[in-house]
């Protein structure tokens, strides 16, 4: 559509960008993807100054970037609120008389100060029955936004005790929610009980009554605007409204009930096994209406309301009730989350739930259960994602007999299958295979994030998978040689790679939107390194230099030269301060990163150096080479302080732990050691 000859010239108008909860960086990657393709098309968007945002749209090109700040323009915006102003008045009945309608213009335009907002708060309250006297309204209107929400707070401070709980509860609950929530699925988390249509019914009441903190569009609730969440999130902080974590806990403890009690087999009635969920209708009366929430964000909240206890893990309490929604209900909440097309979330979920369960060393029992739990929805997410019955057939079936779930849940399994697969007694080693490469496979990186996974091939392509599911995400094209090296910038961000044909590539790591090229070697690109700041990238070349980057806007900050070889490997040190680079002329380079002066070489291999790693604490350097050892220098005095010597092949890798306790070499004889 929008490369239609025909299209006429078309302004699309966002507000208030900075307030979209869900899939935010896919609607920026809309904006930017809409505007390469056509001149025709233009944004007006609004927000306030968050720097992703800012960062995201940087790459538009500037010609067609136009920036309005309401501080330089203070003046327009108030005579825009002005006009505001007049156009809601001119429609009230009860100022039909045109001496109180100015008097009432007057007060609202002086205590206004350019807020769109608090002249929408203060006229809602003119539209009410109860404001007979518009002029004492207006009068008694304090005139911040802040003082208004306090105002509005002590309105509903004056409610019945009753009144007053649920909507402090409501208010705390949309607070606390990861994204807005539907009528009846805020009442349920709010203990509200009935059927779906009464519950909507009961919620929009208390709805009326939160003091024009919420909205409802759509069926769902809302906050009039996030001032007003940023004021109830601080007022959560306070003794007198519930905290943020014990609503956290709340919702979870809830969300587990609820689904404890609603979740069942076949709860779309399917029936065939293989029905594809591609073709699932919902039901009028979906029984996951209320529920959808809570299966993708009931650990979440568990994991929130442990947030500030760092030792405190589950307590025997909640463990009980987790396991027994495990040994009862799993496959049904993985039936679910199949229909709510949130498998990756489940698998998240679970790895979530592991680590907080790790923290407790008295329930050796539950964590073994849980990490079957996890390998069980690994292994199987593909066939379930794909079809919502395969959980109680191909998952059971197909899992080791000595798998808990499958113990727990053989009562599922399809009585007609007689003879069934020999799978064996334990989980395999191999959690995935990703397959989608037409060439040998030479880097592959996890972001920090642990969200995704990149992988570089010599079929000049960069693939990015969904690291939960396996699921491939994008396939970023555009080297015309292969690609040796991806990594991920430390914020998740970004993506770089290094190929043959003498470049580095930028990509949104996201999105897959390829941002710049970076040109300037005059030979085979090896490897790339983000610093750990992620403001700056190095890169190793066949040409025997190593290039530091300005991550952001591409610029070379330096180019490094006295190696005599090509540079295999560059690492910056966890302080971003200092560079390593390893070269084939057997020697391994330390560098000051930022005025790029080379502090020290290093040597003592008698073969060519092909990877290097600095440890955690930026103390110590490892070294791995040809001549198959490895050494470990100190990274201050350059010292070799030990030679590690076992490997009968070259030692093409080394990485630290993140404790920098341990060591593991990777080597050509086919063996990795510690």
């Amino acid at each position: 559509m929008i490369r239609d000859p025909d299209l006429k010239m078309t302004c699309l108008v966002v507000d208030a960008l900075d307030e979209c909860m869900a899939d935010l960086p896919k609607l920026l990657d809309l904006v930017i993807h809409t505007l390469a393709l056509s001149a025709r098309v233009k944004w007006l968007l609004s927000s306030r100054n968050e720097m992703h945002i800012e960062q995201k749209l940087r790459c538009v090109d500037a010609k067609a970037r136009l920036s309005l700040e309401l501080k330089q323009n203070a003046e327009q915006v108030s005579r825009a609120v002005d006009v505001y102003i007049d156009d809601k008045l001119s429609r009230l009945k009860s100022l039909e008389d045109d001496s109180l309608r100015d008097q009432v213009r007057d007060i609202l335009r002086r205590k206004a100060n350019g807020t769109f907002l608090w002249v929408a708060l203060v006229v809602q309250e003119l539209e009410g029955p109860e404001s007979w006297d518009p002029l004492q309204v207006v009068e008694e209107a304090p005139p911040g936004l802040h003082q208004l929400y306090d105002r509005m707070m002590n309105q509903i401070q004056r409610l019945k005790e009753r009144n007053l709980g649920i909507c402090r509860l409501l208010l705390s609950t949309a607070c606390v929610a990861y994204r807005p929530l539907y009528l009846a699925k805020i009442g349920s988390l709010c203990g509200l009980s009935g059927q779906v249509s009464l519950l909507a019914r009961n919620v929009r009441t208390i709805v009326a009554m939160c003091g024009s903190f919420l909205t409802v569009r759509d069926n769902q609730v809302y906050f009039i605007h996030q001032s007003a969440k940023d004021y109830l999130s601080d007022k959560m902080r306070d003794t007198v409204f519930p905290s943020q974590r014990g609503i956290h806990y709340d919702m979870f403890s809830r969300s587990l009930k609820l689904m404890s009690s609603a979740l069942k087999r076949d709860m779309y009635s399917l029936i065939a096994p293989g029905f594809p969920v591609d073709k699932v209708q919902v039901p009028v009366y979906d029984p996951l209406a209320t529920m959808r929430y809570s299966c993708v964000h009931w650990v979440d909240h568990l994991c929130d309301w442990n947030s500030n206890s760092a030792n405190h893990g589950i307590d025997s309490q909640d463990k009980g009730a987790i396991e027994n929604f495990i040994r009862k209900k799993y496959l049904y909440w993985l039936e679910a989350l199949s229909l709510c097309r949130s498998m990756s979330e489940g698998v998240l979920a679970m790895a979530k739930l592991n680590a907080l369960a790790q923290r407790r060393v008295d329930t050796p029992s539950f964590i073994k259960l849980l990490q079957d739990a996890r390998l069980f929805i690994m292994y199987h997410i593909q066939a379930i994602q794909n079809s919502p019955l395969q959980v109680y057939v191909s998952a059971l079936i197909f899992s080791p007999d000595r798998s808990l779930i499958r113990s727990y849940f053989k009562e599922e399994e399809l009585k007609w299958i007689s003879i069934k697969p020999a799978i064996g007694d334990q989980w395999s080693a191999c959690l995935q295979t990703l397959k989608g490469h037409s060439g040998s496979i030479s880097s592959v990186a996890f972001s920090y994030d642990s969200a995704r996974r990149a992988s570089a091939s010599y079929d000049e392509t960069v693939k990015i998978w969904d690291a939960s599911s396996g699921k491939r995400l994008r396939t970023l094209k555009g080297h015309s040689g292969s690609v040796y090296s991806v990594a991920f910038s430390h914020d998740s961000a970004r993506l770089a790679s290094a190929s043959y044909d003498e470049t580095v590539r930028i990509w949104d790591a996201r999105s897959g939107e390829f941002l710049r090229t970076l040109k300037g070697h005059s030979g085979s690109v090896c490897l790339v390194a983000f610093s750990h700041d992620s403001s700056r990238l190095a890169s190793a070349s066949d040409d025997k230099t190593v290039k530091i980057w300005d991550a952001s806007s591409g610029e070379c900050l330096q180019t490094l030269k006295g190696h005599s070889g090509w540079v295999k490997s560059v690492a910056f040190s966890h302080d971003s301060a200092r560079l390593a680079s390893a070269s084939d002329d057997k020697t391994v380079r330390i560098w000051d990163a930022s005025s790029g002066k080379c502090l020290r070489t290093l040597k003592g291999h008698s073969g060519s150096v092909c990877s290097v790693a600095f440890s955690h604490d930026s103390a110590r350097l490892a070294s791995a080479s040809d001549d198959k050892t490895v050494k470990i220098w100190d990274a201050s005095s350059g010292e070799c302080l030990q030679t590690l010597k076992g490997h009968s092949g070259s030692v093409c890798s080394v990485a630290f732990s993140h404790d920098s306790a341990r060591l593991a070499s990777a080597s050509y004889d086919k063996t990795v050691k510690i």
